[in-house]
């Protein structure tokens, strides 16, 4: 399947699994971009954290971003919670982050 043998390991052994074990917990309030969304198992799913923004007050927001595999159309995704602040979403105390595929808990977001 795979021309490369080294590759092909690599994409069949490495997952949200066995990534969602490796990253280290990141609380929400500290979220930045790069971290990511991940619900480990077969299947599992992520979703990068492209960006984060916040104003004087200290509302944060993030954008999160979306691939199947092969990762080679990433796009974002739309907030089915909050159309006016769609695509991007507050962070909140809430302990679940509704998207429009899968729903994750504080406890799914990463570091690399």
């Amino acid at each position: 399947m795979f021309s490369n043998p080294y590759l092909g390991l690599v994409f069949r052994i490495c997952g949200s699994a066995s990534l969602a074990k490796q990253r280290r917990p990141v609380m929400m309030k500290d979220i930045l971009p790069d971290d990511v969304l991940i619900r480990g198992g077969f299947p599992g799913h992520a979703k990068i954290v492209s960006d984060v923004a916040a104003n004087t007050a200290g509302t944060k927001i993030y954008l999160p971003a979306q691939s199947y595999m092969p990762a080679q159309d990433v796009h974002l995704l739309n907030n089915p919670c909050d159309k006016n602040l769609s695509p991007w979403y507050q962070v909140t105390a809430a302990e679940k982050m509704v998207t429009p595929e899968y729903l994750f808990t504080t406890n799914d977001l990463k570091k690399w």
